[in-house]
């Protein structure tokens, strides 16, 4: 794949390779594919939107208000939004109001910031858990061994079960022993949903069950700040 690729080629491309990769792990299904548009020029969003992509990323609430919520303002009813970037509670009032699933809860004070918003605005986004496989002392998420009592507290006290984990394997790392670990505890927990898998390991992703996938300079190309 080349930058001489145009955006509608380069997300055909990823789509193929997602089939692909079901197709060697058995998978009649196919993961979501999550277009990842932070810092991305509004010219590659638009080539995109005219492709046909309708699921999109985003990393920061104020970006997105920006894109979403101005500039492709006239598309927002058609499409879905994720936010997949760590998200401060008082950005929780703007981040319900603008997203359709956010998959960066990761403690309760979250939690509770994020159900005012929702009595607040009327709705509540699907919400996913991030669990920090790799235990970096840096990224956001849940440590795997606070995970049991976290889900539990969200059932208990607040009448939440997630729709879904979410993990970002640490860099320099394989990502399959993540994604393995990331989907046992989806099973042991009763959750259906896993969101896993970038630009370098969504087919890795796919073939390990992952039901979304979030996919940025695969298919938009190279950030400019790369």
């Amino acid at each position: 794949m080349t930058d001489l690729l145009t955006i509608a080629e380069r997300r055909t491309d990823v789509l193929d390779k997602i089939k692909a990769a079901a197709k060697r792990a058995g998978r009649d299904d196919l993961p979501a594919l999550i277009a990842v548009s932070k810092v991305q020029p509004d010219a590659r969003v638009k080539a995109m939107l005219e492709s046909g992509q309708r699921i999109y990323g985003e990393n920061r609430v104020q970006e997105a208000q920006s894109r979403w919520g101005e500039t492709f303002a006239a598309h927002r009813k058609d499409l879905t939004l994720h936010l997949i970037g760590p998200l401060q509670t008082n950005k929780s009032d703007d981040a319900v109001a603008l997203f359709d699933v956010i998959e960066t809860v990761d403690r309760e004070k979250l939690v509770k910031h994020l159900l005012k918003s929702a009595d607040k605005i009327g709705r509540l986004p699907r919400l996913y858990v991030q669990v920090n496989t790799g235990e970096e002392p840096q990224k956001a998420g849940v440590l795997p061994a606070d995970l049991p009592a976290f889900l539990a507290r969200m059932k208990s006290e607040y009448d939440l079960t997630p729709e879904g984990l979410m993990c970002i394997p640490p860099v320099g790392q394989a990502a399959s022993p993540h994604f393995w670990f990331l989907g046992n505890l989806a099973r042991d927990h009763g959750i259906a949903k896993l969101s896993m898998g970038m630009s370098g390991d969504y087919e890795v992703a796919t073939e390990m069950g992952a039901t979304s996938v979030r996919v940025g300079s695969a298919m938009f190309g190279a950030r400019d700040y790369d």
